[in-house]
């Protein structure tokens, strides 16, 4: 794919978010686009380019064994920095239970999301999904918590709804919830195809991470690497 029109750093920092939306200071590809930990989550996004993306994926969950590890701080970062790039990206929260995008990507809409949409067949997916929150780069926001997540995302609508974003966006990224507090991400991946597992340094455990993988790899999903958060 080529991608003729990527905003440099200064003018992603500069950008505009639209009314009603703020990032949060934690988002530091937006806020802090020099920073190291903002220059890492950039290596990454270059190497997705080629390695996934320019081999025609256009999905992605991002999967902890654990919470605490990072999975939305990556998340949230990874697709402004693909909007960055003149990505056309989608940022779904997939963690139906504990929902935590709104505290990423703020906003003082209370809009339909993921929850509302597939509990109502009457619900069309764009009606749920807030657009160009920047330049190339939408959001699907979890909408209420629930806790019968299993048999919403077990569906045959959960599945067509990924399919739908995946044909529509160039990459669709999905934040799922960590392992060991729901069973949600192993369904999440598998239906998106393709995992990134985040750990967190002096905090992850090899052996959960290795189960993690284990799983995913069990129920068919690809992990397609590994981020470390500091």
């Amino acid at each position: 794919m080529n991608y003729p029109f990527p905003m440099t750093a200064t003018e992603m920092h500069e950008a505009n978010t639209r009314d009603g939306f703020h990032f949060a200071d934690e988002v530091l590809v937006f806020h802090q686009p020099g920073s190291p930990q903002a220059e890492s989550i950039a290596t990454l996004r270059s190497h997705l380019l080629a390695q996934h993306i320019g081999h025609g994926r256009r999905s992605l969950a991002i999967c902890a064994a654990d919470g605490g590890a990072g999975n939305s701080f990556l998340a949230t970062n990874l697709a402004t920095a693909f909007a960055m790039a003149g990505v056309n990206t989608l940022l779904i929260d997939g963690n139906m239970r504990q929902p935590a995008l709104q505290e990423w990507v703020v906003t003082d809409e209370s809009g339909k999301g993921l929850c509302e949409y597939l509990d109502n067949p009457e619900l069309r997916l764009s009606d749920c999904i807030q657009n160009a929150v920047l330049p190339n780069l939408s959001v699907l926001y979890a909408g209420q918590p629930t806790n019968h997540v299993p048999e919403l995302i077990a569906g045959h609508r959960f599945a067509e709804a990924m399919d739908d974003c995946m044909r529509s966006y160039d990459l669709t990224i999905v934040d799922t919830p960590p392992l060991n507090q729901a069973s949600d991400v192993r369904r999440i991946a598998a239906t998106l195809r393709y995992a990134l597992v985040v750990a967190r340094k002096d905090a992850s455990s090899v052996s959960d991470m290795r189960r993690l993988c284990d799983e995913l790899r069990a129920d068919r999903a690809k992990v397609i690497g590994s981020f470390l958060n500091v």
